[in-house]
């Protein structure tokens, strides 16, 4: 950036084996939080620390970037993430935000009209509480959209809504049957009102519209995630529920030299009804693990779904929603335990989807299971959202070394009063209760499940934060007693996510011989007023000692 001598680096410059990173505060996650400068050599760091040192370690020959003034991080990494879901959502009709059948119908009519060519509309981010008594209608699309297949996906990826065109080309009739775990919603006929969650989309739907999308397709979502993810500052990625499609994507980008973001994949466990073939999915996980790894791409574990989610009244509660109803688990523990156990046992991570206390419980008891049944060893299973949880399993998780993976961009305001109207009761008080993880002695992880929500960092650290909401920061913040200090937060979206995927050795720090995977930002976020993480731009983001992502100098300032 700037300088003060001829050897000081052009922006196009990174050739140099050694690279002295000055002036600027940089903030290390690491157990010496602060330093004054960084030393990269290659793709690595080889010293962070104070100035001086640093100048002598990088050599007379060093390029030099005087970053001004700036801040740098430790290049976040998203603790739970749909990767080709990110770049595919970003192509298709956007309705978050949208409110109202009215406007979720004006966006799908308008963007059908502007693709007349397109076989089919896609789109996603509507909510429950944006339709009256909570349940979207297929009436609703064809009234806008006869003509060809709609599929709208909630916002939450746990339900789907068709229009008529789209429920006759996946075939569902007055004669489908709802899988276990899942529903293909009916009207008082016994007609299927268009809308189908859980595993019935997984079974019915999803298959469908894979059939339709090419490695190309993939490929192109691909890279608009990773293209996003480096303007954004995030440079490693947790991707729940991987599937073959995908992760030939990945494969084909990491031999082209093409990821720009590590992934720590956990790979999609279905529940079948049969133990041998939910096992022989566990096998498949456990070869794939053993057959590829390199720094940009791994598979690391299995991720099972227990239950559903609030808002869609599919999560496994404790005790029932506000009207009466409940959501039986997904899994159910006898079920699970099997798996977890051989997971374990290969020594591969697991992934718990479970956002209600029962499916939390559930999710404890496998794991519980898998200790005592294969004993003493080191393991790092994690349970994803926990957003309904007792104290008492708080304690439990923790005591059994389970990591809390959760997501502040959920508890934004702006999306919660659907999800505190169907609890309805004290439960809506205790809500993603993230500091009592770290009290009872967890690992806690920060993520944004992406595209369930949106994947930029630097909100969701205002969310963590403030809880209050990055979408309309005018809201009142959702239990402003859960909220986080940020450098806190930042840890956990940095040395602590990469930890819980089993990446701490390749970055998630500022720290010698980590990948130089850092972000470099254009205000110092710890000092200013916390809104300003709203507006907070990612000047560069350097991944592999390599900037992925940087703002030319006469647009900086």
């Amino acid at each position: 950036m700037h300088g003060t001598d001829d050897r000081v680096v052009r922006d196009d410059d990174v050739t140099t084996p050694a690279q002295l990173y000055r002036n600027a505060r940089f903030f290390t996650s690491d157990r010496r939080p602060w330093a004054e400068a960084l030393v990269v050599v290659g793709d690595r760091i080889a010293y962070v620390g104070d100035e001086a040192t640093a100048a002598r370690v990088a050599g007379a020959d060093a390029l030099v970037h005087d970053l001004d003034g700036a801040t740098v991080l430790p290049g976040f990494v998203d603790g739970h993430a749909h990767v080709v879901g990110t770049g595919e959502a970003a192509a298709q009709v956007d309705l978050w935000g949208a409110g109202s059948v009215e406007e979720i119908q004006r966006r799908i009519d308008a963007w059908a009209r502007e693709h007349p060519d397109a076989p089919r509309v896609l789109a996603t981010g509507w909510k429950h509480g944006d339709f009256p008594g909570g349940s979207p209608d297929r009436g609703m699309l064809d009234a806008v959209v006869a003509d060809r297949p709609v599929y709208a996906q909630a916002y939450d990826f746990h339900s789907i809504w068709l229009n008529t065109a789209a429920l006759d080309e996946v075939g569902i009739d007055a004669a489908t049957a709802s899988p276990p775990g899942g529903t293909v919603h009916r009207d008082a006929h016994g007609a299927a009102t268009g809308l189908v969650d859980e595993t019935a989309m997984h079974r019915l739907v999803w298959p469908v519209l894979d059939g339709f999308t090419t490695g190309a397709d993939r490929d192109r979502a691909l890279a608009v995630a990773l293209a996003a993810y480096a303007e954004s500052g995030v440079v490693g990625s947790t991707d729940m529920a991987m599937n073959e499609d995908d992760y030939a994507a990945m494969r084909r980008a990491d031999a082209a030299g093409a990821l720009t973001t590590r992934i720590g994949a956990f790979w999609r466990v279905q529940p079948t009804g049969d133990e041998a073939r939910n096992l022989a999915q566990v096998a498949r996980v456990v070869e794939l693990a053993a057959r590829h790894s390199t720094p940009f791409l791994r598979v690391t574990g299995i991720k099972v779904m227990v239950d559903g989610t609030v808002d869609g009244c599919t999560a496994s509660l404790g005790k029932p929603y506000v009207d009466g109803g409940n959501a039986d688990p997904i899994w159910s523990l006898a079920e699970l335990a099997p798996v977890v156990a051989a997971a374990d046992a290969a020594g591969l991570q697991v992934a718990m989807h479970a956002i209600g206390d029962e499916a939390v419980r559930v999710a404890i008891g496998a794991v519980e299971h898998a200790v005592t049944l294969n004993g003493p060893k080191e393991r790092r299973h994690r349970i994803e959202h926990l957003e309904v949880v007792t104290p008492e399993d708080i304690d439990r998780l923790a005591a059994l070394g389970i990591t809390a993976s959760m997501q502040p961009v959920h508890a934004d305001p702006a999306i919660q009063e659907n999800w505190r109207r169907v609890l309805g009761d004290e439960r809506v008080d205790r809500g993603f209760p993230w500091p009592e993880m770290t009290e009872a002695g967890a690992t806690l992880v920060l993520g944004t499940d992406s595209p369930t929500s949106p994947h930029a960092p630097l909100p969701n650290m205002f969310v963590a934060a403030t809880r209050r909401s990055a979408l309309d920061p005018s809201l009142p913040a959702n239990i402003a007693r859960y909220a986080l200090p940020l450098a806190e937060a930042i840890v956990h979206a940095t040395r602590d996510a990469a930890w819980a995927s089993r990446s701490e050795h390749l970055h998630g720090r500022l720290a010698e011989g980590l990948y130089a995977d850092f972000v470099v930002l254009d205000r110092d976020v710890f000092s200013r007023p916390l809104e300003e993480l709203l507006d907070t731009r990612v000047l560069r983001t350097v991944v592999g000692g390599r900037a992925v992502h940087q703002v030319r100098p006469e647009v900086e300032r």
